[in-house]
């Protein structure tokens, strides 16, 4: 009986586990966006490593102007920016997402946001930190250098800033800024400052070169949102 109870206690456990992943989206594979591409001047985009593995390019995403802001639409995650966009020393990246319809391409929340420090931007070895919401009132902030490295811990964390949408298709909209100032390193969500790193946390081997550099958004796969007040300050 002892086994048993054991074994069950294991299987359901593997099938928490499972279940968790899924619902951040760790086990679904990413679908091509019809008439994809990045159509707004100046724009970029790079999917990331592991999507590329796996045949996505960036003309499997769309980034389009919408309104006075920009739509993005993704197939593979990925990074869109502007080579033009740079900062250095202290500053702040923000803006705006509206998910229209909460989960539309996807059966669990995915995320999006803005990054910073990017560096060596669309080869093999770029760069850059990244902070992004989910829909379900969670929030993320890790780096590629260029490696994926960690910061906060693996799974998403909860926080009452981060808005909630009231259900599938329902929308939702977060405000998020990252902030380089002295020695910090500062994710804001909706007026908040959710995390707060040291630069020494962020920087060196296998992370960021630098907190200087090309500053852009970044979407999770399978996820459309509409970006408005990007900018730096």
């Amino acid at each position: 009986m002892h086994r048993v109870h054991s074994l069950t206690l294991t299987v359901a456990a593997a099938a928490l586990t499972l279940g968790a992943s899924v619902a951040h989206g760790q086990a679904e594979a990413a679908r091509a966006v019809t008439n994809g591409g990045i159509s707004v001047p100046g724009w970029t985009g790079k999917v990331d490593a592991n999507e590329a593995r796996r045949g996505g390019n960036i003309s499997s995403d769309k980034l389009a102007k919408e309104g006075t802001g920009m739509r993005v639409t993704t197939g593979p995650a990925a990074a869109f920016w502007n080579p033009a966009n740079t900062a250095s020393g202290d500053y702040t990246v923000k803006a705006k997402f509206e998910e229209p319809q909460y989960m539309n391409l996807n059966s669990h929340p995915h995320p999006y946001g803005v990054f910073i420090g990017g560096n060596d931007m669309g080869t093999d070895t770029q760069s850059y930190l990244y902070c992004t919401a989910y829909g379900d009132g969670t929030f993320i902030v890790r780096g590629f250098g260029p490696a994926a490295f960690q910061l906060g811990g693996k799974e998403p964390t909860a926080n009452p800033a981060v808005h909630k949408a009231g259900g599938k298709d329902q929308p939702v909209t977060q405000e998020i800024a990252l902030s380089v100032k002295g020695d910090k390193v500062t994710c804001n969500i909706n007026g908040t400052d959710v995390a707060t790193y040291s630069k020494s946390e962020v920087l060196g081997p296998g992370k960021l070169k630098s907190t200087d550099g090309v500053y852009g958004i970044r979407f999770a796969h399978n996820t459309d949102a509409i970006v408005t007040g990007f900018g730096k300050k």
